[in-house]
């Protein structure tokens, strides 16, 4: 849910930079889909074509699919152990910080790489966009340690039985 959230975020941090508040969005995709409408008119009256709508729209796909996988650092992190904090078994596996420079690097190529916005329809994110995903990321991070003392605690509690995975 937190990481579904954290793509909706940056998708509607976009969306407002561009001029779409998102409260204007709502109901908005009848006029958004219509190629023929060349004039729509964002939440403060500047007007979009059916060609500049698509690349903010598929700006945001990427800037989504970007923001799972910096909040996915976290999870990984978090995932490397069940009951003990990160703090007492550290990250020592090289093999782990590869795969995270990995994923980021597979996020970044083609949203950078010339042609993918053709082939992929994935767009290049402004800086900014990319620390949309870290107050989630953190999120991520304090909810599993306070869970994951919970349950060193108290051992076999409701805590442990509806989230140990």
């Amino acid at each position: 849910m937190i990481q579904a959230v954290a793509g909706f975020f940056t998708y509607f941090v976009i969306m407002a930079e561009n001029g779409f508040r998102p409260i204007d969005l709502l109901g908005i995709c009848l006029y958004w889909e219509d190629k023929f409408l060349n004039d729509l008119e964002d939440s403060y009256g500047q007007q979009w074509t059916y060609e500049r709508r698509k690349v903010v729209e598929f700006t945001c796909q990427t800037a989504f699919c970007v923001t799972i996988v910096l909040v996915q650092w976290a999870h990984l992190i978090v995932s490397k152990t069940c009951r003990n904090s990160v703090f007492q078994q550290g990250v020592r596996y090289k093999i782990l910080i590869f795969a995270i420079l990995e994923e980021t690097f597979l996020a970044a190529f083609p949203s950078y790489t010339p042609g993918t916005d053709v082939a992929l329809r994935m767009y290049p994110l402004k800086i900014s966009w990319w620390f949309c995903a870290i107050p989630y990321s953190i999120l991520i991070f304090v909810y599993d340690e306070i869970r994951k003392l919970l349950i060193r605690q108290r051992p076999g509690v409701w805590v442990e039985r509806e989230t140990y995975h």
